[in-house]
C-alpha cells in the first residue's frame, strides 16, 4: 500500500476529504450486505465497513482550560454508562460545526454558537471498519457556561466536569475507557503542554 496521508483541517488547510467522502471507494466489488437508518455495512474488496449514513462529530468542551465537559452515556453492549464526549451524527443539510453545537446542547445543556467551535484535527475511530473520519472541533467555556447549563437529552444518564489532572489519572486506570474520548483529551493535553 505505502501511502502515509495526514488529516488536514481548518485553519491549516481545507477539511480532509475522508470525512465526506468513502476512502475505500476502490475496493471492489463492493456489496451492500446491512442497511438502517443509522448505519449500512458492505463488503468492499473482501472487507467488510460499517458506514454512518451522517458525518460524525465530537466536541471537546474545555472550561477555563482546567477541566473537561464530559457525559455519562448508557451503552448496553458494553454493559456500562461510559464517560464519552458530546458527539453525534450531523443533519443532512447542517455544517459539521452547527451540528457540533447542536449536539453540545442537546447531550449537556450547554447552548453555544457554532462559530465558537475550534477545528481540531479529525479522527478514525475504526480504521479497520470505518471508511470516514469524524470531525472534531473544542469549545472553550467559561465555569457559569457550565453552571448554568439547561438539561440534557435522555439518552445522556449525566454531564460531570472533570479536572484535566483527574482525567489523566482515568484514564491509566481505565476509568475513562472509550478510544474518542481518549484521543481527543489526549490530543488536547500534548497541545497545551509547552514541548522542550
Amino acid at each position: 500500500m505505502g501511502k502515509y496521508n495526514d488529516a488536514s483541517f481548518p485553519p491549516s488547510g481545507a477539511w480532509d476529504r475522508r470525512l465526506t467522502d468513502i476512502a475505500c471507494g476502490a475496493l471492489i466489488p463492493a456489496e451492500l450486505v446491512h442497511e438502517n437508518p443509522w448505519f449500512t455495512v458492505w463488503r468492499r474488496g473482501g472487507y467488510y465497513t460499517a458506514e454512518y449514513r451522517q458525518p460524525q462529530v465530537v466536541v471537546l468542551p474545555v472550561v477555563e482550560d482546567r477541566a473537561v465537559v464530559m457525559v455519562r452515556v448508557r451503552r448496553p453492549i458494553l454493559d456500562d454508562t461510559t464517560l464519552e464526549l458530546p458527539a453525534g451524527g450531523s443533519e443532512s443539510t447542517e455544517a459539521p460545526e452547527d451540528a457540533a453545537a447542536r449536539e453540545l446542547a442537546e447531550e449537556t445543556g450547554i447552548a453555544v454558537s457554532a462559530s465558537r467551535m475550534i477545528p481540531m484535527a479529525p479522527l478514525a475511530t475504526s480504521p479497520n471498519r470505518m471508511p470516514k473520519l469524524c470531525y472534531v472541533f473544542r469549545v472553550d467555556l467559561d465555569q457559569g457556561e457550565y453552571d448554568h447549563r439547561g438539561v440534557h437529552d435522555a439518552e445522556i444518564e449525566k454531564v460531570e466536569l472533570i479536572e484535566f489532572e483527574s482525567a489523566v489519572r482515568m484514564i491509566a486506570a481505565g476509568r475513562i475507557y472509550v478510544s474518542v474520548p481518549v484521543a481527543v483529551i489526549g490530543t488536547y493535553l500534548m497541545l497545551r503542554k509547552p514541548t522542550s
